[in-house]
């Protein structure tokens, strides 16, 4: 099973199956420390798109190991790649909660990773997609369609933002940090050191929106239309546009948590991880 986004779908009802869990809030964590983690959730090896994996010691935030993944070469000689024709750089684990017996996260939920980047994002030239890369993406389906998604991106512009909000192919923020409200680049993304990212997710129907915290500042807010209250899959590690020639990253101390409310949510942003 390989995640296309943009590929289509339906399923009975026409809708995302609503979760039906209803105990004690759940939370999902990893430090990276073996690929047991992951068992029995769908690893994209990377072998396909030009890509690589593996658990590494050389940069690590908590524990002996982080999950390092790292572009091998240009898949393509620019980004504006087709559905039959999309070879974004992919090397990451998913998680799958739609295969564990209490079925999909209920939402809001709060997902927090720690992450180390070292790669270039260029502008391409006019009329071409500048290049990308996203360090979280969050589906409600629960089939490999992965049709409906929210992702947490940085493009050549350097500050990092919520995209496919509120509907999908869409970027239209209520709060986004970037070269007008931030004239001294203080929120653009740091290159080459840890940063914790915090995203919170709520798939209601009726009433989703996504937050987005770099290191505990607010940088991104956004609504979120096409949900039914949970959160099924998500990936992390490399997921970046195609012409980018090389770079690495490095992903630690993932949580992914079901909370009371934005209140709860934010106390969490604020505590150490």
């Amino acid at each position: 099973m390989k995640p296309d986004h943009g590929k289509a779908f339906s399923i009975s009802g026409g809708e995302y199956p609503a979760p039906t869990y209803s105990g004690t809030q759940r939370s999902f964590t990893s430090s990276f420390e073996s690929v047991s983690d992951f068992e029995g959730f769908y690893i994209e090896s990377g072998k396909s798109f030009d890509s690589a994996q593996e658990l590494s010691t050389e940069q690590v935030k908590d524990g002996r190991y982080s999950h390092k993944a790292w572009i091998l070469k240009a898949s393509e000689s620019n980004n504006d790649s087709t559905i039959l024709n999309y070879k974004p750089h992919r090397a990451y684990p998913t998680v799958q909660f739609q295969k564990k017996s209490e079925g999909i996260y209920r939402t809001p939920c709060l997902v927090t990773l720690w992450v180390y980047l070292e790669m270039t994002l260029n502008p391409q030239p006019h009329g071409h997609i500048n290049d990308w890369f996203s360090f979280a993406t969050l589906t409600p389906d629960v089939t490999s369609g992965w049709n409906r998604t929210v992702l947490a991106n940085i493009s050549s512009t350097g500050y990092l933002r919520l995209v496919h909000v509120p509907k999908q192919e869409q970027q239209i923020h209520l709060y986004q940090a970037d070269a007008s409200n931030d004239p001294n680049g203080t929120l653009k993304f740091p290159g080459k050191q840890w940063v914790r990212i915090d995203m919170l997710i709520d798939f209601s129907k009726t009433e989703g929106y996504a937050k987005l915290w770099q290191n505990g500042a607010l940088v991104s807010y956004a609504r979120v239309e096409g949900g039914n209250g949970g959160l099924a899959q998500a990936h992390f590690g490399l997921y970046a546009s195609a012409a980018i020639t090389s770079g690495t990253i490095y992903n630690d101390k993932l949580r992914i948590s079901e909370v009371k409310d934005e209140s709860e949510a934010v106390s969490l942003v604020k505590a150490p991880w």
